[in-house]
């Protein structure tokens, strides 16, 4: 792939990522109107990923390796089914809004966990400060969010403290399968590995709600558009288009750079929960992100503003130029 086309694909994908993700949390509230969240979860992963195999099988593309197809269902169950179906399960007790503003701790999960980095994290005095402003902004979220008077308020507190529990593990088992993505490629296509990966998750998320008994009153005759509206745009949109751009800056990009969408899509989320769903966040919620979004930002400012070498040697060749022309056109 050429550089030249690497440099809109790059930018392509990180407002797929930032914008249809944002979306995403909102579809999944729609979605849960009609369908149970492990069933929901599983259809759009499934079907997304039969499109996606059946149209590669018919171009010639094999997938027959069984290596791939274990490193793809351990990313597919650890990224897809763990993490985004525990948010499906976790919006039934909280907003959209809510839902995506407690998934931006991810950042902060990629530098915990990334062990084989730690001694260029932590040499870095912005990242623990960060790490621990972030967790403050956490704690600040969440005390406003359990005396919210948003719409899941009346809901049982229990029930919203565990969902907030249950959204922190999602981005844990999100953050354990990209890192293992990243270090465990399998040798296919970026298309052919999401397929197998959705497909994997999908069947992953039906057991899943077999098991919990999703299926017993669920009527396929009861689900209301809006909520087969959401199931279409989490298929092609959230499981295809922003899923395949997702797996394929991990292969160019670091990782804790192209999890920055976890801090961007709770804006995304709150201005289209506004606009669509009339959600609300209240002041304590929005004191927390802010504190968040502050932390996040410190652990990653080294990195963000470093230049490069060859950066540097350029700017430094511009100040020579004008500092010899300043010197050649002195007023006399």
């Amino acid at each position: 792939m050429s550089n030249s086309k690497n440099k809109w694909l790059v930018p392509l994908a990180f407002t797929n990522i930032y914008v249809i993700w944002g979306i995403t949390f909102l579809a999944i509230s729609f979605g849960l109107k009609g369908f149970p969240p492990f069933i929901l979860s599983g259809l759009r992963f499934l079907v997304a990923g039969i499109l996606m195999i059946g149209y590669l099988l018919s171009k010639g593309e094999k997938a027959n390796s069984l290596i791939n197809w274990k490193k793809n269902a351990i990313t597919g169950v650890l990224i897809l089914t763990g993490g985004t179906g525990l948010v499906a399960w976790g919006e039934q007790y909280v907003t959209a809004s809510e839902a995506a503003i407690s998934i931006a701790t991810g950042p902060f999960w990629f530098i915990a966990i990334d062990r084989k980095n730690w001694k260029y994290y932590f040499s870095d005095k912005f990242i623990p400060i960060g790490l621990a402003i972030g967790f403050v902004g956490l704690i600040f979220f969440l005390k406003g969010s359990v005396n919210s008077t948003a719409a899941h308020a009346a809901a049982d507190p229990q029930l919203r403290i565990t969902a907030f529990v249950v959204l922190g593990l999602s981005s844990i088992a999100w953050v354990l399968g990209s890192l293992y993505s990243k270090k465990n490629p399998a040798s296919q296509s970026t298309f052919m590995n999401i397929a197998q990966q959705l497909i994997v998750a999908g069947i992953a998320a039906f057991l899943i709600a077999l098991f919990r008994g999703e299926w017993n009153d669920f009527s396929v005759s009861n689900v209301p558009v809006s909520a087969w509206a959401g199931v279409l745009f989490l298929i092609f949109f959230g499981s295809i288009v922003a899923y395949l751009s997702y797996i394929w800056l991990l292969s160019v990009k670091p990782a804790a750079l192209v999890s920055t969408h976890t801090y961007i899509n709770p804006i995304i989320t709150v201005i289209a929960g506004w606009v669509v769903a009339n959600q609300s966040i209240n002041g304590g919620q929005l004191y927390g992100l802010a504190i968040i979004l502050l932390g996040v930002l410190l652990t990653n400012v080294t990195k963000y503003f470093k230049l490069s070498k060859r950066s540097k040697v350029k700017i430094r060749r511009v100040k020579r130029f004008f500092n010899r022309a300043g010197r050649r056109y002195q007023p006399i």
